[in-house]
Order: C-alpha cells, then sequence, then structure tokens
C-alpha cells in the first residue's frame, strides 16, 4: 500500500504544529534494597515537531525508547523524571496501543467502551453520547450491530478498530499510534493502515506512528525520525531517509527490512 506522502514547508509556522518536543529526556532511577542507586537514561535530548496533518513515523528496534517516548509525550510516566519540554498544540491527545486484545474491557460492550470517554467527559447528555458512537462506529467501518457485542465476539482487527474509535471519539487532532497494527494479521494491517489515512482525512488529525517495521512506516509516514539507544540519530522526508541514509543504524535497518 502507498498513499502520496504529504510536503510540508520546513519554515513551518509555530501555529502549524501540533507537538513539539525540546530537548526531552527520561530518566528512570532505582534504589537496590542495599540502597544503592542507579540511572537509566531511556530517552535523551530528543528535539521534534509534528505539524497538522503530518504522519510522524517514529522508528527503531525494541527497547531503544518509542514506547517511553509516547508515554511521556501524554504524561503516563509517573516512576520517571522528564526534563526538557513537551509542548501541545491540541488539546486531548489520544493513544491507540499496540494490542487490541487486552486494551478493551472484555467485561462491556462495543458501546459502552466507546461511550465510556464521554461519560467521564460530563459534558453530553446519554442520547448525545449514543449519538456520537453511533457516527464513530460508522467512520472506522463497523457495523452498528457490533456496538451490542463484547471484544470477544470481534476478530483482531475489528478489535482494533474499537480502539482507534474509542480514541478518537472525543474529537482530538493529534493521536499516537504505537504498533497499532504489529499484533495484526498482514492482510488486516493494510486496512487498518487503510483507515487511518482516510481518518486522517476526514478529520484532518495528525499521527505520530510508532513501529519497528520499516515497510509498514514507508507505506504510510510523510517524515521518519529514527530512534537508537534514546536519541534521534536521524530525521528527514521518508522518501529522503530510505532512499539516501546518514548514519550507520538507519543503513542498518533498512538493510535488516530488505529495503
Amino acid at each position: 500500500m502507498k498513499h502520496d506522502k504529504r510536503i510540508f514547508d520546513r519554515s513551518t509556522e509555530q501555529s502549524d504544529l501540533v507537538l513539539e518536543l525540546k530537548d526531552l529526556s527520561v530518566t528512570y532511577k532505582t534504589s537496590t534494597i542495599f540502597g544503592k542507586k542507579s540511572e537509566y537514561n531511556a530517552v535523551k535530548h530528543v528535539n521534534l515537531s509534528i505539524r497538522q496533518g503530518e504522519i510522524m513515523g517514529l522508528v527503531g528496534e525494541s527497547g531503544c525508547g518509542k514506547s517511553t517516548l509516547s508515554r511521556a509525550i501524554l504524561g503516563m510516566l509517573d516512576d520517571a523524571e522528564i526534563t526538557g519540554e513537551i509542548i501541545h498544540y491540541t488539546r486531548r491527545p489520544q493513544m491507540v496501543f499496540q494490542d487490541p486484545f487486552s486494551s478493551l474491557n472484555p467485561s462491556k460492550t462495543v458501546g459502552w467502551i466507546m461511550e465510556e470517554p464521554l461519560r467521564i467527559f460530563g459534558k453530553y447528555s446519554e442520547q448525545e453520547r449514543k449519538a456520537r458512537v453511533l457516527d464513530m462506529i460508522d467512520r472506522v467501518g463497523l457495523e452498528r450491530a457490533h456496538v451490542n457485542r463484547k471484544p470477544n465476539e470481534l476478530s483482531g482487527g475489528q478489535k482494533q478498530r474499537v480502539s482507534i474509535g474509542t480514541a478518537l471519539i472525543r474529537r482530538p487532532r493529534f493521536i499516537i499510534a504505537d504498533e497499532a497494527v504489529s499484533a495484526l494479521d498482514v492482510s488486516i494491517q493494510g486496512q487498518i493502515l487503510r483507515l487511518l489515512l482516510e481518518l486522517r482525512d476526514d478529520l484532518d488529525l495528525s499521527y505520530l506512528f510508532i513501529t519497528h517495521d520499516l515497510n509498514v512506516c514507508y507505506s504510510i509516514c510523510d517524515r521518519v525520525a529514527v530512534m537508537y539507544n534514546g536519541e534521534i540519530v536521524e530525521e528527514g522526508l521518508v522518501e529522503d531517509v530510505y532512499n539516501n541514509p546518514q548514519h550507520e543504524y538507519t543503513k542498518k535497518l533498512l538493510e535488516a527490512a530488505l529495503i
């Protein structure tokens, strides 16, 4: 699957940004039972910006810091020291997680799961909530009959569509997709990637698309940042980085992916 990549002017104004990271570092500190302290620098001095309507890929091997970075962006790290700046230019950024099998409450129906963020928000009447759920069901390509089903009655692709719909139900403008298709069969991956592109266009979304699969990244992303040992070692348009990689680590990743 390929799509027309968007080209963004490097002189983008601040008003065109959805996220800006300035010298962001994440450090985990631990102590042993003997009182010995240690530190692990999971993310090191990351500078990154994402533009409105852009799909920014973040690639690298498992353990390089990609997921830690995403959780820091969304304020999901309570046990780490975070330095630098995380500047959000949109409200209510959300995440689509890797495993739809474990991210959905198995005891609740699809309708209940998708409606829950609206109940927590407290702004909408029951009638408005249910109408928004049905609208989102349509947008993510599910049937309205799925509203009354539980996750164990759905396929893997359908579960991920529910996860995407739940993330979008409050209409965020910025989504982090953390390995959002890696747990799915290859045939289903293409369907979900096409859905993400359609939603990007329909709802004017921006994505940070985290993946270890460079082929998937190439198929959907406009720009890509390569992460190695907690650092961004290369960044640029997907076509430029893939066709003319500058960092040795990027070259090794591309060779391993047979690109």
